[in-house]
């Protein structure tokens, strides 16, 4: 049995429309952008980003929403071993100023948690505001015995099992499992003919 159960939340009929779909590799720098404008400069120092550094995100679950041909919105979510049992970890999530009323950060979340659910992952952690994450389900409770890896506060440390008990004893630290992040090759350059 499932312990997930999706709240989809429609966009509002007045707005423009957006579009979630697979993160493609032209949407990097724009991604990078976006998160530099939501996270600052520092996001590379916090605890969550380490454990992302240098790995792939799980297949499948880097989305992004785009709204008029322009990326508005990004969220990955990360192999993890949390306590011991295999996990996702989600973040970041950010979306663009213009387009926060509009539910896209709610599209994002409900088509990321449907797709690691329909793939079988049991269970998803992140860090968090809890008041806002609490509508997907998520709940401080299911990692209150998880520790990350660097400084982070207490009760923004979230879990949601999308099986039921994929959290149940869970305990310890929460650790990067995923594969490597597979670097962009440069082709050799092949030399040119020369006349003589």
């Amino acid at each position: 049995m499932t312990a997930f159960r999706s709240q989809m939340t429609a966009p509002s009929r007045t707005a423009a429309p957006f579009v979630i779909r697979a993160e493609r590799a032209s949407d990097v720098a724009t991604r990078e952008t976006l998160l530099d404008a939501c996270f600052g400069d520092n996001r590379h120092e916090r605890t969550c980003q380490r454990l992302r550094d240098g790995r792939a995100p799980a297949a499948g679950l880097a989305l992004t929403a785009v709204r008029g041909g322009k990326l508005v919105g990004t969220l990955r979510l990360w192999h993890v071993s949390a306590g011991g049992r295999d996990a996702l970890m989600l973040g970041p999530l950010a979306v663009a100023p213009e387009a926060r009323s509009v539910g896209v950060g709610a599209a994002l979340m409900n088509a990321a948690l449907m797709i690691a659910a329909s793939r079988g992952h049991g269970a998803v952690v992140l860090l968090g505001d809890a008041p806002y994450y609490a509508r997907f389900g998520f709940d401080a409770a299911k990692a209150a015995a998880l520790e990350l890896p660097g400084a982070f506060e207490r009760a923004r440390l979230l879990g949601l099992e999308l099986v039921d008990g994929a959290l149940d004893g869970a305990s310890g630290m929460i650790v990067a499992t995923g594969a490597p992040e597979r670097r962009a090759r440069r082709r050799k350059e092949r030399p040119l003919p020369c006349a003589a």
